[in-house]
């Protein structure tokens, strides 16, 4: 036994006791005794033998289940009557069964816990997601573009945030404002008098709030240079200008995440990239190895990138395609005669999609290593592997740019959350502000957003996953009840992955761990 293997039996130990602790609430609150001697891998003889297998449970080709079962992490939750009686409610059952909404209740368990308990406000949120889908790819882009003026002018643009009516005045004609750059003491002047100017008058006394404030007066004589900022991205701040509480705080959260990335050495340009993608990074936070992994071969994961279906295939049974990392042409080969190979058949049209694009080709053949990259990490990548939409070629390509200091922050979880969460809450603002902009949200659907800002941020990632769960009664109620169960899983990425894994729920009911602790209950 390695001292790594021990190590990561250990790690996935204390995890397991954490879940005992946290699920007390069941009433079964001893830990379950340590599997067995203190090795890395399960014996095959102390390993669950599944009932039979259905026909839909694995697609031929599929290993994903069985490999899955094989897992310590797996092992040890099944093998824990807490875990098992929480397996068996129905409710946990529903919420197994919706990968996206489990990855995204792993990366923010907290955004979750209290409105899960309002099922009333948890419903009229995932309907404002819905409503609001529509706007998304705008506004992630003005998102994208508020970061870029951000990034540069963080301390002028969160004095300006101070002042929401008059940084919403600004935003609505960013461009008028553009002369104050060389001159800062002029719009200090001009905001006293702001009825007497034609750019100022219509929120007036909000401007001379703002000229009367001598701290924010200052960060701006600090560096005018934010109006050309403002005036460079014009049209995205107009677009942010309707809802002028949600302007400010989406200026905030912004600022809060500039300063985190920046910290680790994060760029400018990959920090638009990383606001124009919030649920994705939200993903890689929470799996800080698979983050890693891109990092290191971000040119073969933006090929992958630009075919999905292809990727989350791959995602899901990474280790049987790990010999291809000796050999990408014959991954080439393979994948262009799709349907005659297992791995590859139920998605034998976007493999073959991916065979005849050159330049992914290309990518991949300089780095085949991506799949042994993935294999060493199979289970974090399966629980990627249903929100693998997400992961754009953009990101993929930002974080490569800016390796190290990803790779820095993969050994940080708080920085990593901290980062993620005020992303997140950006892209929450900023959709808000969208929405008012467009007339798209009243006033009780804006508040409900500035109130729970990252869990709406992840139900716009999959909003109809999250309105099934908000309609099945069982799914709300296990998941109010069950907070620090939830808490405690996904503070330990192994058994996080375990959870968003899209073949969870299959390898629990192959375990037979739902029906032999319902039978347990029942006797």
């Amino acid at each position: 036994m390695t001292g790594t293997t021990a190590n990561n039996r250990k790690y996935l130990m204390s995890g397991a006791a954490l879940i005992l602790v946290a699920a007390g609430a069941y009433g079964l609150g001893r830990v379950y005794p340590p599997l067995g001697p203190s090795a890395g891998t399960i014996a095959p003889s102390q390993r669950y033998q599944a009932p039979q297998v259905g026909e839909g449970d694995i697609t031929l080709g599929d290993t994903s289940v069985p490999e899955l079962m094989q897992t310590d992490a797996f092992e040890l939750m099944v093998h824990d009557e807490n875990f098992r009686a929480l397996a068996a409610t129905p409710g946990f059952k529903a919420l197994a069964g919706q990968p996206q909404v489990m990855a995204a209740l792993m990366s923010n368990p907290k955004a979750f816990a209290a409105l899960a308990a309002n099922p009333k406000a948890f419903a009229a949120l995932t309907n404002a997601a819905q409503n609001a889908s529509a706007l998304q790819p705008r506004a992630h882009q003005a998102t994208a573009q508020l970061m870029s003026a951000i990034a540069g002018h963080s301390a002028a643009m969160q004095a300006l945030a101070s002042h929401p009516q008059a940084l919403a005045g600004i935003a609505r004609n960013a461009s008028a404002f553009s002369s104050f750059a060389s001159n800062a003491n002029a719009f200090r002047d001009a905001a006293a008098r702001a009825a007497a100017d034609a750019r100022l008058a219509s929120n007036a006394a909000a401007f001379q709030q703002l000229a009367s404030d001598n701290a924010a007066m200052k960060a701006l004589a600090a560096d005018p240079s934010v109006f050309s900022a403002l005036a460079a991205n014009a049209a995205a701040f107009k677009a942010l200008s309707g809802q002028p509480q949600a302007l400010s705080a989406a200026v905030n959260s912004a600022a809060a995440a500039a300063h985190q990335l920046q910290s680790a050495g994060v760029s400018n340009s990959a920090l638009a990239a990383l606001a124009a993608n919030p649920s994705a990074f939200a993903m890689l936070a929470g799996q800080p190895k698979a983050l890693a992994a891109i990092a290191g071969h971000s040119n073969a994961f933006a090929a992958l990138a630009a075919h999905p279906a292809a990727m989350a295939a791959i995602m899901r049974n990474a280790s049987a395609f790990s010999s291809f990392a000796s050999n990408a042409n014959a991954f080439r080969n393979a994948a262009a005669n799709a349907a005659a190979d297992a791995r590859m058949a139920s998605n034998a049209a976007a493999f073959q999609r991916l065979a005849s694009d050159n330049a992914a080709m290309s990518a991949l053949a300089a780095d085949p290593r991506v799949f042994s990259s993935m294999a060493s990490q199979s289970l974090a990548f399966a629980s990627l592997a249903s929100n693998a939409h997400l992961l754009s070629s953009q990101l993929m390509s930002a974080m490569g740019s800016n390796a190290s200091a990803f790779a820095k922050m993969a050994s940080n979880a708080a920085m990593l959350s901290s980062a993620s969460q005020a992303l997140q809450a950006m892209n929450a603002h900023s959709l808000v502000a969208s929405a008012a902009a467009a007339n798209q949200f009243n006033a009780s659907a804006s508040q409900a957003v500035l109130a729970n800002p990252q869990a709406f941020s992840a139900m716009m990632a999959n909003p109809k996953a999250f309105a099934a769960v908000s309609q099945n009664s069982a799914a709300m109620a296990a998941l109010a009840a069950n907070p620090k169960a939830f808490a405690a899983l996904a503070a330990q990425p192994n058994l996080a992955a375990l959870m968003a894994n899209p073949s969870f729920s299959a390898a629990l009911n192959q375990a037979g761990v739902s029906q032999a602790a319902s039978q347990s209950q029942a006797n």
